[in-house]
């Protein structure tokens, strides 16, 4: 079989199966090999795992996990491609694919999977930020995340203090962000418009999704309402007009200025104004 890593044989079998890639579900495939190997060495993976990839394609990272890995279970949506992956599993038997939006089905699948299962994935644009909260927050989460993302979201998901967003507290609530590396646009046909990164997130010990947890992101949705607007006034429509004297003792208390704006908490007082302002919400 021609490489894998070639473009033109992507291309060939792009149109043998009558893909229009970076269409409908934002294909890019990757056709680097050193960026391949470089994932997998980040990913740790090894015989006794199980891992789980989404949007495989035609199998580039796929069949490399499968050769260093014990097993490989991977959701594509593409149903076009079947007859691809029928012919590829009788070479490689320990990749399953499950067919279908993985959105909707893996929290369930997640259930039945063995304990420290990691993610590695080239994951489509349109669904990272979807997909990265659906890994952290199943009950049975992955113990390490692997992910291609595009630099940008990359960047934002491991921001440090003075840069935060939403997305970087949301990620960092449970994991441990780590930017590995950044790939060109090139390593992909199509070479998509922007350059990519992968990162790597390691699940904090002990923290698993709750119910309570919502209260935290309301506290933080809040928080991030409008980035040009002091902290302090964006929480307040939150905590409540009334409460506005207690909610300025409550920056005190934590050695918040008033001039303070979200992007500048760290994720430790994140986690102690959010606190405070929920109690203060019950009063």
């Amino acid at each position: 079989m021609p490489s894998l890593y070639s473009h033109v044989h992507i291309q060939h079998l792009a149109t043998k199966y009558g893909l229009q890639p970076g269409r409908t579900y934002g294909q890019n495939f990757l056709i680097d090999e050193e960026v391949i190997r470089r994932i997998i060495t980040l990913s740790n993976a090894d015989r006794t795992d199980t891992i789980v990839e989404i949007g495989p394609g035609f199998g580039v990272l796929t069949t490399a996990l499968a050769e260093v890995t014990g097993r490989v279970i991977s959701f594509e949506i593409e149903k076009k491609l079947k007859p691809y992956w029928e012919d590829i599993q009788t070479k490689f038997p320990n990749i399953e694919i499950l067919w279908g939006n993985a959105l909707k089905t893996f929290p369930e699948i997640a259930k039945g999977l063995p304990d420290h299962y990691k993610v590695v994935a080239n994951l489509p644009y349109q669904i990272t930020s979807a997909a990265i909260r659906m890994f952290l927050e199943v009950p049975h989460p992955p113990s390490k995340l692997t992910l291609m993302v595009q630099k940008e979201v990359g960047e934002r998901i491991c921001a440090a203090p003075g840069q935060m967003s939403l997305l970087s507290v949301s990620v960092q609530y449970y994991a441990e962000p780590h930017l590995e590396l950044t790939v060109p646009s090139s390593a992909f046909w199509p070479p998509p418009k922007v350059d990519s990164a992968v990162v790597t997130l390691r699940r904090r010990e002990g923290v698993r999704y709750s119910p309570e947890d919502e209260q935290f992101f309301a506290v933080v949705k809040a928080g991030f309402a409008a980035r040009r607007k002091l902290l302090i006034k964006n929480l307040s429509g939150y905590a409540g007009s009334k409460h506005r004297k207690e909610l300025m003792e409550i920056f005190a208390k934590l050695k918040l200025l008033p001039t303070a704006r979200a992007q500048e908490l760290s994720m430790p007082t994140w986690r102690e104004l959010a606190k405070e302002i929920n109690i203060l919400r019950q009063n």
